[in-house]
């Protein structure tokens, strides 16, 4: 997402890949869930594409610039331990896939801390995108043009054949027309107001606007009355995650396969109809909500979908994510949220490219009711959510952090601190977490841990022993152990200087020149 400070407007850069054309239900029948890993778990790599969009939409730089750093990582970088760690843990399941074996454990080793880690058929790859926008620059001198020239390099060219070459040799079924097909697209946001703030997320293809029906819920509790990480106050924020969430599951999908009510979903009216069902002890339920009644331009379906669990749950831990927000000196504002293509389960390199394919299949419902159900072509609702926050129409915060399902749930802790606390960046991201298990997850099985709350230790004894009279099934954290690693980065309202914040509970850090 970026805000142009020139021109006063919100895009949003549409970076999910849609599955393949051949992806159908049928595929997985047999599994009762799609693949978490592996040729059949990706959607069409589109994280080249959203960049080459966003540096011609809003960008000065040519893409040979932009792209050196990664030349130079990929020609190689000291191995550091926190991704060694993952390279011992998850050497079985990502040697399973040849390629990723010769990528990931050369010479049939994993390299020492310290070590120079080199991925050369990955730095060929880039090379290749490089040196088809250098040609066409040099012959047109047009930035954009040349951007699309490198861009068309790796979705029309030889490498968006190899992909789907390798893909299918594995078993996959990308065909060399998905990726030469493919195009991203700019979109406008879906926001809200809150206490004077608003709030813009991607739209329903995206988990983003349960961020923003969270906020509409608790608009009209006074939590500052509550008091920070009081039991009162967290109760309500568990509640509130609760609603929207469930709504999340059972509404949203790719808008150009459904129709999501989303004038309903985001409506005041509808907020406080969701808000009055919050109670004095904690919900273990799932309540779905009707918002088709307060959006008189959508047709609520025959038959509504119920979400549910699918499957049977593998063991081990989800992949994860990393993020990049920006502010610069004209007070444009960039909020980015990438992943997949990740380790954890067995990463899968298609062939010599050295790229590693997403792993983002997983989120679709085999159910055909969903609104999510999975398509060829269409976009899984995804759980990467960056977010614009602008205060009486100008900048004021960037802000986006890895962890899935989470994800929104980590900003909506930090903005609640900035926003109804008046706390600064930092000492926001440092404050107490929580984190609902109560939702259906987007990822593997789709479980949901029914009135399950993540809590950090910092949270005092004596409140934690009041949600748990409430009803709330606590899962005890560290003091900083919620799985996140929050960034934001903004405008001081007040001073008009440019500010941040980092997560500590990550490697996650903040520079400025």
């Amino acid at each position: 997402m970026i805000y142009d400070a020139a021109t006063r407007e919100v895009i949003v850069i549409n970076g999910q890949g849609p599955a393949p054309k051949a992806a159908t239900p049928d595929l997985f029948k047999a599994k009762g869930k799609i693949d978490g890993n592996g040729p059949l778990g990706a959607t069409i790599p589109a994280v080249l594409d959203a960049m080459a969009l966003a540096l011609e939409a809003k960008g000065t730089m040519r893409l040979e610039q932009v792209m050196q750093p990664a030349v130079e990582l990929a020609d190689g970088f000291p191995m550091y331990p926190f991704l060694r760690d993952h390279f011992v843990r998850e050497r079985k399941a990502t040697e399973q896939y040849e390629w990723s074996a010769k990528t990931y454990y050369p010479g049939g080793r994993i390299p020492e801390v310290g070590e120079i880690f080199r991925q050369p058929n990955l730095a060929k790859t880039l090379r290749t995108i490089v040196s088809a926008e250098r040609t066409a620059f040099a012959r047109t001198h047009d930035r954009a043009g040349a951007i699309r020239a490198g861009r068309d390099a790796f979705y029309t060219g030889d490498i968006g054949r190899r992909i789907a070459d390798a893909d299918r040799a594995a078993g996959g079924v990308f065909s060399y027309d998905d990726l030469a097909g493919f195009h991203g697209r700019i979109e406008k946001p879906v926001f809200t107001s809150f206490h004077a703030h608003d709030v813009y997320k991607p739209g329903a293809w995206n988990q983003g606007p349960v961020l923003l029906q969270t906020l509409n819920i608790l608009e009209g509790i006074d939590l500052k009355a509550m008091g920070p990480n009081s039991a009162a106050y967290l109760h309500s924020v568990h509640e509130a995650i609760k609603l929207a969430y469930d709504d999340r599951n059972a509404f949203y999908g790719d808008p150009a396969f459904v129709k999501v009510p989303m004038v309903g979903l985001l409506s005041k009216p509808y907020a406080a109809e969701r808000r009055a069902l919050i109670g004095r002890s904690a919900a273990l339920d799932h309540r779905v909500g009707d918002p088709f009644r307060f959006d008189p331009d959508v047709k609520a379906p025959t038959t509504r979908y119920l979400p549910h669990a699918q499957g049977v749950k593998a063991a081990g831990a989800p992949g994860d994510t990393t993020c990049v927000d920006v502010v610069d000196k004209d007070g444009n504002l960039f909020s980015a949220t990438p992943s997949s293509g990740w380790l954890l389960g067995g990463a899968f390199v298609a062939g010599d490219t050295g790229v590693p394919l997403s792993n983002r299949m997983q989120v679709f419902d085999l159910d055909p009711l969903s609104p999510n159900v999975l398509a060829g072509g269409k976009r899984p609702r995804t759980t990467l959510t960056p977010t614009i926050v602008l205060k009486d129409g100008k900048p004021f915060l960037a802000i986006s952090t890895p962890g899935g399902d989470s994800q929104d749930q980590q900003i909506l802790n930090v903005l609640l601190n900035i926003i109804v606390f008046d706390m600064p960046i930092q000492e926001a991201l440092e404050a107490p977490r929580i984190n609902s298990l109560h939702p259906f997850a987007s990822f593997d099985n789709h479980e949901s841990l029914p009135g399950v709350l993540e809590i950090e230790s910092r949270v005092p004894a004596a409140v934690r022993d009041e949600l748990t009279a409430l009803g709330h099934k606590l899962r005890l954290l560290g003091p900083y152990g919620m799985s996140t690693g929050v960034v934001a980065v903004g405008v001081n309202p007040k001073t008009g200087t440019l500010r941040g914040g980092a997560d500590v509970r990550r490697e996650r850090y903040i520079f400025g020149w």
